[in-house]
């Protein structure tokens, strides 16, 4: 995409009434710095909860089982917590890569949201634990998360998951590592992948699209803080010439042969102009792909309002997404 000068751009679209009310009333929030980012995961540790094993069971209408499986050559294992409906076999099972702008957040990040979606479509979900950065830089994280795809994969039948029905899916940092798991399992002649839902994916490192100016002052994800999860990732090398595809999805110059896409993203969202962009990359290339930017939307809007008409509906459009997927 053509970098656009801020000048060149209006100021952000107009927030959904019920989202822009939950956002006016959260605190304030200190500057996020590449030195700041120990006391920022060690804030969300403490003010987020994250499920327990028996949560996540339902009252017995799901086995929670967790892994630890060979990581990339040289790197330590790779965490899995696998949670699967208890009384149906080989079922589909949706690969999830939790957000955290690439420097933040567990495989238990978001997994209720991840497992009510996936309950309505009786899958499974397999949700990864990848190293952060920038204690650990690319490609580390996304292939800590593609030798948990391989393992899955291979291990399906003992999982009682249906290796030909894995949709990838993940948020903000994780659809981008989701994006480019779809990348390295087409280019390495890797799993047959039924979908990719990606959920306002982080995709550009460029960081210079006319949604990025746009949102630079908003108080979620903005265009300052995604600065500092791009250098955290990619150091010196964060939009420079030669930052990898799978590092940034964004870079692909061929989106073809990729699994169909559900993209969908918020109209005031720092990504928007990049999600848009590489949905119509996609139709470019001759691709499946379905998107949605849903108008007042900000990044993370769905898990931040739940109760918004708005959320509501995203969650009804990737249902009805997943399962039109799997009747296939």
């Amino acid at each position: 995409m053509t970098p656009t000068a801020p000048a060149l751009v209006g100021p952000p679209p107009p927030l959904d009434r019920e989202c822009a009310a939950v956002l006016a009333g959260l605190p304030p929030f200190p500057p996020l710095t590449l030195e700041s980012i120990p006391a920022m995961r060690a804030g969300a540790a403490q003010y987020t909860p994250r499920p327990t094993n028996d949560q996540l069971a339902r009252g017995g209408a799901y086995s929670v089982e967790e892994f630890a499986v060979p990581g990339p050559v040289g790197a330590p294992d790779v965490a899995l917590l696998v949670c699967r409906p208890a009384a149906a076999a080989a079922v589909p099972a949706l690969y999830y890569t939790h957000a955290g702008g690439m420097i933040a957040g567990t495989n238990r990040d978001s997994i209720v949201e991840i497992l009510d979606l996936a309950e309505q479509v009786g899958a499974a979900v397999v949700s990864v634990e990848y190293r952060l950065a920038p204690e650990t830089p690319h490609p580390g994280p996304v292939e800590d998360c593609y030798a948990g795809l391989l393992w899955t994969v291979e291990n399906a039948g003992e999982l009682g998951i249906d290796g030909d029905r894995i949709v990838l899916i993940g948020g903000s940092a994780g659809g981008g590592i989701a994006a480019a798991l779809a990348l390295m399992a087409r280019d390495r002649g890797g799993p047959a992948l039924a979908g990719q839902l990606l959920m306002c994916p982080m995709l550009d490192d460029r960081n210079d699209t006319p949604s990025a100016h746009q949102m630079a002052q908003l108080r979620t994800w903005n265009r300052s803080e995604n600065e500092v999860g791009w250098t955290a990732l990619l150091g010196d090398a964060r939009g420079g010439p030669d930052v990898p595809s799978y590092a940034a999805p964004a870079r692909a110059t061929d989106l073809s042969g990729l699994p169909p896409a559900l993209i969908d993203v918020g109209s005031a969202d720092t990504f928007r102009s990049e999600d848009v962009d590489y949905a119509e990359r996609i139709w470019q290339a001759g691709g499946v792909a379905e998107l949605h930017v849903w108008p007042g939307g900000f990044h993370g809007f769905d898990g931040m309002v739940p109760t918004a008409r708005i959320s509501r509906a995203v969650v009804t459009a990737r249902k009805d997404w997943l399962r039109r997927l799997m009747s296939r």
